[in-house]
This record gives C-alpha cells, sequence and structure tokens, in this order.
C-alpha cells in the first residue's frame, strides 16, 4: 500500500501582494460564491525550491529550471579550449535532447529551448561530460540512444522528484510529481484593497508644493487555508529509492511549508509570516483535502481562531463517515503548548520515508 503524508496549514498575512496577477493585483478565487485572495501552487512551489530549507538541506540535489543550457554549454567548451564554430554545434546536438532549439536573435547567436527543462544535477554533469566528448570528436549516437547517454527516469534531484517534470521532446522521460499543491486561499471573504502612494523630490524644497511621483499598489491580508500531500513511495522511487535523501527532503519540505512564501511586493510590505496552525497526517489512507471547511467563508471577529475549529469540525465529520483517513498525527498550534514543534512536525514526516 502507498503511504501518504498530508499537510493542512493556516497561515495569516498582514497587508502584502506575494502573488500577483498579470495587471500586478494580488490573485483572487471566487469559492463559495464569496471573493478570496489566492497563492497559486506555482508560485508556492518556486518559493520552496527557492527557500533556505532547500539549499542548505538539500545541497547537491537540486535541478535546475533552464532553457540557457545551449549557451553555458558553448561557454563551457570554449573556455576549455573548443573552437567557436565546434563549440556551438556541439552544444546544439546536446542541448537539443531536451527540447527543440530556437534563435535567442540574429546577433547573439544564442539559441533557447522553446520550453524550459527541468534538469537534475546528474542529467547536467552528463549532458557536459557528452559535449566534451563530442567536442573531442566523438561520433555521437542518434535519437533514442542519444538521450539515454544523458536523460534519466529517476536520480537525485529533490525538487524534480517533488513537483515532476514535462519533457515534450520525449515523454518516457517525464517524471510523476510525488508532491501535489494546492493553491491556499483566504478561508474568509477578502478583496483586494487599493494602496495610493506619492515620493517627494528630495531637491524640491521651495519652488513648487505636491508629489514628484504619484501610483498605486494592490495589497491584500488574511487567514489562508493550504493543502499539500506527499506520496512517499513515489517520492523514493523518483530518487532512484534513496530513502535517506526521501527523508531529509520531507523534512526541508516541512520547514518549508512553515515558512517559505511568494516574494512579490515583499521590500514594499516585508511579509515574513509563518503557519499559525499545522496539520500532518500520516498513513496509507486515501488522501483528501479539507477545504470544503471553508465553502461557506468563515465569519466572526476572530477569524484564525473560527478557521482552525472549521477545519477540525470538518476534518472529524469526514474521518467520521469515511473511517479514519490517517493512522498517526503531528499538530503544531501556535499559542497551544501541548502542540509539536516545527523539528517535531519535520521529523514525522521524515518518519515516513523511513518506514516505508
Amino acid at each position: 500500500m502507498t503511504v501518504f503524508v498530508q499537510f493542512h496549514l493556516l497561515t495569516t498575512y498582514g497587508p502584502s501582494n506575494p502573488n500577483r496577477d498579470d495587471m500586478g493585483r494580488p490573485k483572487q478565487a471566487v469559492i463559495g460564491g464569496e471573493t478570496r485572495l489566492r497563492h497559486s501552487s506555482q508560485s508556492i512551489k518556486r518559493a520552496l525550491r527557492e527557500s533556505a530549507f532547500f539549499a542548505e538541506n538539500l545541497a547537491g540535489h537540486m535541478g535546475v529550471r533552464t532553457k540557457r543550457l545551449y549557451g553555458k554549454l558553448v561557454e563551457h567548451l570554449v573556455k576549455n579550449g573548443i573552437k567557436e564554430a565546434v563549440a556551438h554545434k556541439t552544444a546544439e546536438e546536446v542541448a537539443g535532447i531536451f527540447g527543440k532549439l530556437e534563435s535567442a536573435g540574429k546577433e547573439s547567436g544564442d539559441k533557447l529551448a522553446t520550453t524550459l527543462a527541468f534538469i537534475s544535477p546528474e542529467e547536467q554533469k552528463l549532458a557536459y561530460e557528452l559535449a566534451e566528448s563530442a567536442a573531442a570528436g566523438e561520433k555521437l549516437p542518434k535519437d533514442k540512444d542519444l538521450k539515454n547517454r544523458v536523460l534519466r527516469n529517476a536520480d537525485g534531484a529533490v525538487d524534480v522528484a517533488m513537483f515532476g517534470r514535462m519533457l515534450a521532446s520525449d515523454a518516457d522521460f517525464n517524471r510523476d510529481a510525488a508532491v501535489q499543491v494546492a493553491h491556499a486561499f483566504t478561508t474568509h471573504r477578502s478583496i483586494e484593497q487599493e494602496d495610493w502612494f506619492s515620493a517627494v523630490d528630495d531637491l524640491n524644497k521651495a519652488d513648487e508644493t505636491g508629489a514628484a511621483h504619484i501610483g498605486e499598489t494592490g495589497f491584500g491580508s488574511g487567514v489562508f487555508y493550504h493543502y499539500v500531500c506527499v506520496n512517499v513511495d513515489l517520492l523514493i522511487e523518483n530518487l532512484a529509492g534513496d530513502k535517506e535523501l526521501a527523508v531529509k527532503a520531507l523534512e526541508a519540505l516541512a520547514k518549508g511549508l512553515a515558512q517559505a512564501t511568494p516574494s512579490g511586493k515583499q521590500n514594499s510590505f516585508a511579509h515574513h509570516p509563518r503557519a499559525h496552525y499545522i496539520l500532518a497526517e500520516r498513513g496509507e489512507q486515501a488522501p483528501r483535502d479539507l477545504s470544503g471547511a471553508f465553502f461557506k467563508a468563515v465569519e466572526g471577529k476572530d477569524l484564525l481562531g473560527e478557521s482552525v475549529t472549521k477545519l477540525e469540525a470538518t476534518r472529524e465529520a469526514i474521518d467520521r463517515a469515511y473511517g479514519p483517513c490517517w493512522e498517526a498525527e503531528a499538530k503544531l498550534h501556535v499559542g497551544h503548548d501541548d502542540g509539536a514543534t516545527l523539528e517535531e512536525i519535520a521529523a514525522f514526516a521524515g518518519e515516513a520515508a523511513r518506514g516505508a
């Protein structure tokens, strides 16, 4: 049976705009007929990958998402004494393994992939080695055999193992995501507000009055519910069976979820929230989110307290109807002495990989 770890978080954001739409406004969603603020799953995954918990605890095990492998290969080969013409030809052949290339501009001579490729550290290493061999005169195999020299179905790239990847050029090397990340949304009605601001010219003391610049920016605030589900068995499989690395990955994920945040407009609003409430569940039962707790928007003066109450009541009701949906739990609840610490939440999540 598959082991799942599920996270349910409630995090309070003061006035801020961490995740913007195409107009620069806070992202929103209508849920249960009420407008809510929203953070996209894509922005949350990016925040996790960029967090100190991933950078420090998973150093050497993080992939890179890029369109620019061609240019890096050219730079590497030229630096090692390969003629530019040969370097460009070789880089095109090797970078093309990850997807179709197109010109970045007539003058630059550079080429970019048409889609972002998620490349693991092992694949990067193999790509550079292959390019060096080809530049030295080795005849490379064609098509599938060439891709098999570089591409991998499983390796030590934690972020690729967690969040998956799609290679348009070869679906055989796609990676199914072991971590499902929901969009976070406010548990209560919350709409965008406007901040009208002005700036004064420091050297204009007497000649004119008024502002040298005026503008406006959107922001919002609220209690956000966030749900994440981890397929532990798939995570280990995607990491080529390395359980200890899966343990580190789960621990980093738990810590990142509690503290990492999308960074939009951070200098303007200084949002650095930490989850007020984390419920972690572990077991072989089919996963289920608890977003239904908030389809009827929370109301009242204590939005955070009411959100916790509604979440736990919904969980109890689902368990009563379907049977227990978890075998073990750990709960962090700021201000409650009987709750776990973040270190204990992380250890609880990591234990799922050790026992898998």
